[in-house]
């Protein structure tokens, strides 16, 4: 998947979404609770609450992520 310049991520466009319409390939694939719990301990980036029910994560921190790892988990 090509990664946008600026903006920001939602969680089921970084881990992707099978079931989506059209499906959603993963940048990282991990699950959802794999997910949290790196993010709890840091191994993956923080995210930013944009509304009360709306979390993203910066395409810069994704993208830093993965030339961190050099591409892997």
């Amino acid at each position: 998947m090509q990664l946008p310049d600026t903006g920001y991520l939602r969680l089921s466009q970084i881990i992707g979404n099978p079931k989506a319409n059209p499906p959603i390939p993963a940048i990282i694939p991990v699950s959802k609770s794999t997910w949290w719990q790196g993010v709890r301990t840091g191994r993956y980036p923080k995210p930013i609450r944009l509304g009360p029910r709306i979390t993203a994560w910066p395409v810069e921190s994704i993208r830093e992520f993965i030339k961190r790892t050099g591409g892997g988990i």
